[in-house]
């Protein structure tokens, strides 16, 4: 409850008007600064007391005499605190020279507290489910906006660490962004590390030569070893490749137990989505370079996804598993995502590490352009009355529910924000 008094006194929820316990009455100018480290709560705070100005420090605690648990009376850092908030009055409070502090005792009605303890509640669903119908369409496309940017932004940052740690090369830095793109989350971690764990020099040494690029992939994967499969002449073929190059490159292989495969569909296990990469791969790697050019146009930057498998994956699922029904080409709803969670947020680093702000808006408008993802998570939202009509308000409905509500942020959320201001105006509106 602590935090939630500290919450209402800095967005001034309290009113402009308190009363002290001592029956004189306060004007709140300016709330102050919240304090993150050691020391009061607020500093810098303006109040007028009968009419006089104060300036200095506001404390807040759920009981008074939390003052004493906390030994405030002890610490001089506390003897510039000029007005303490209480929700329960249980003592008076005094500074180390014995000085008694102005104390105000608030309180809300019951109907607030129960609107906060639904939306701080651990539930799976999204917490102010039943009450964000009342909220205007104003506050959520605002919201939304602020969201999408700040996810963007998020992804930007993942990727220029990537940069960074590839000492400033930007198609290496792809290369690993889209192995990890690949992975669809399920595999992104293992495809991230296979990525990093062959140097994309090594790779182009063999651009011209695809079973090669793929013996060293799959070898790395830790998908390689030759008392399996045995009569699969391009699975022992690999096997013999992977192992002269490894030697050669001084590679050490991945731990195959990190491979995922339980929630997906068999025709995106990670045996295709490293062909793919392969592919990619085939001819020499410029992905980055291509997608600049495209400058965030939608249909130039998915033409860059078209490519098909070949030869013994056009009919395998993986090793040894044939199928003759597995597409070839990446779908229609992977390349969606890959547009929306590489395209853009590559194009977005790049732009603002450059400073090329126009190129930074081209990729915030290419998920304008797309369609929204379809997950669990955007539909409870379309059900609870939000809509979702882009790709940009999807990604901005999951950075709301991953990084606010899973992380009950609601005081931190605008509609958590707009549902508890509106309240507050409700129940003072009857008093």
């Amino acid at each position: 409850m602590e935090r939630l008094y500290q919450y209402l006194w800095k967005h001034s929820m309290f009113g402009r008007q308190i009363i002290l316990d001592d029956g004189r009455e306060v004007s709140i100018v300016l709330p102050g600064i919240l304090n993150e480290d050691a020391g009061p709560d607020f500093s810098s705070a303006k109040i007028k007391v009968d009419g006089t100005l104060w300036v200095g420090n506001v404390e807040i605690h759920v009981r008074a005499t939390d003052w004493y648990k906390h030994n405030h009376d002890k610490d001089p850092a506390y003897d510039g605190v000029m007005l303490h908030i209480v929700a329960i009055n249980d003592g008076v409070v005094r500074r180390s020279d014995g000085s008694a502090i102005p104390q105000a005792s608030v309180t809300f009605p019951v109907e607030f507290f129960s609107l906060y303890a639904s939306l701080s509640e651990n539930i799976k669903d999204v917490r102010c489910v039943s009450h964000l119908q009342s909220l205007s369409a104003l506050v959520i496309e605002d919201w939304l906006s602020t969201l999408a940017i700040e996810r963007m932004q998020q992804k930007s940052s993942r990727i220029l660490d990537i940069f960074k740690s590839c000492g400033m090369d930007w198609e290496r830095t792809c290369f690993i962004s889209f192995a990890r793109a690949l992975g669809f989350g399920l595999n992104s971690e293992p495809f991230e590390m296979l990525a990093r764990s062959i140097p994309l020099n090594f790779l182009a040494r063999h651009s011209d030569n695809l079973f090669q690029l793929e013996a060293l992939l799959f070898g790395q994967a830790g998908m390689l070893d030759m008392s399996f499969h045995i009569f699969d002449e391009y699975y022992q073929g690999l096997c013999r490749e992977y192992y002269f190059l490894a030697k050669k490159y001084s590679l050490r292989p991945m731990n195959k137990s990190l491979w995922k495969y339980s929630k997906t569909r068999p025709g995106n296990f990670p045996h295709r989505r490293i062909a793919m990469l392969a592919k990619y791969l085939y001819g020499g790697f410029s992905l980055m370079r291509s997608l600049l050019e495209t400058k965030g146009d939608e249909d130039k930057a998915r033409e860059l996804f078209s490519i098909d498998l070949a030869g013994y994956w056009i009919d395998h699922i993986q090793f040894g598993a044939e199928s003759g029904s597995a597409p070839v080409a990446l779908s229609k709803g992977s390349v969606d995502l890959l547009l929306i969670n590489l395209v853009a947020p590559l194009i977005y680093s790049h732009c603002a590490y450059v400073g090329d702000l126009e190129g930074a808006e081209c990729s915030l408008s290419l998920w304008m352009t797309l369609d929204p993802e379809r997950n669990t998570y955007i539909r409870q939202w379309q059900r609870s009355g939000i809509p979702c009509k882009d790709a940009m308000q999807s990604q901005a409905l999951l950075q709301l529910r991953k990084c606010y509500c899973d992380m009950g942020r609601c005081l931190e959320c605008r509609f958590g924000h707009s549902l508890l201001r509106n309240r507050i105006r409700k129940c003072q509106s009857k008093e």
